[in-house]
């Protein structure tokens, strides 16, 4: 969504795209949008630019499914884009999402409203898979920090743990789901 801008003005030094680049490579995307707004400042932005800019990329991607951040998190960035987002899955308008989820970010939805708390509805059982999500993350030198951080290798590990428990087996990511449509 962002471009490495702060709203503050500080200059971005390519980091985050970089990153991303290296991420999108190892997961072996075949692409990436990227709609370069200012960070923390999507709020500024006007709902038609959002809009437009999300709902381009989904109807380029045409995606089955669509992972929102969480509706109540810290950060203002996610509200718009989990407002804008959910309105670019109407499936009159983007007939190829059947399925809408919203993703807990550590250390974001970690400090979400108390009256509109996180409530994983969906697990998913990624236990062959955690010691390359660590690793993929670890790509995020931005995002990555030392424990006691949410966003710690220790953290994450803790998190699959929790929700692997919910789930009945060892690492699991929690989702909430938005949407659900099956055509049979």
């Amino acid at each position: 969504m962002t471009d490495g801008q702060h709203s503050t003005g500080e200059a971005s030094d390519g980091r985050r795209e970089r990153e991303i680049d290296a991420v999108a490579a190892r997961y072996g995307f075949e692409g990436v949008h990227r709609l370069k707004m200012p960070v923390s400042a999507l709020h500024r932005v006007s709902e038609t630019d959002l809009y437009d800019g999300i709902a381009g990329a989904v109807r380029e991607a045409e995606p089955s499914v669509v992972l929102l951040p969480f509706r109540s998190d810290a950060h203002s960035d996610h509200h718009a884009v989990n407002a804008i987002g959910w309105s670019c899955t109407k499936s009159f308008r983007f007939p190829s999402v059947r399925r809408v989820l919203m993703y807990d970010t550590p250390s974001e939805t970690d400090f979400s409203h108390p009256g509109d708390p996180f409530v994983p509805d969906v697990l998913v059982d990624i236990t062959g898979y955690l010691d390359a999500k660590i690793e993929i993350m670890g790509l995020y030198e931005s995002e990555l920090r030392a424990h006691p951080f949410p966003r710690s290798e220790k953290g994450l590990r803790a998190r699959a743990a929790l929700y692997g428990a919910m789930a009945g087996c060892e690492a699991a990511e929690g989702f909430m789901l938005m949407r659900d449509i099956d055509r049979l």
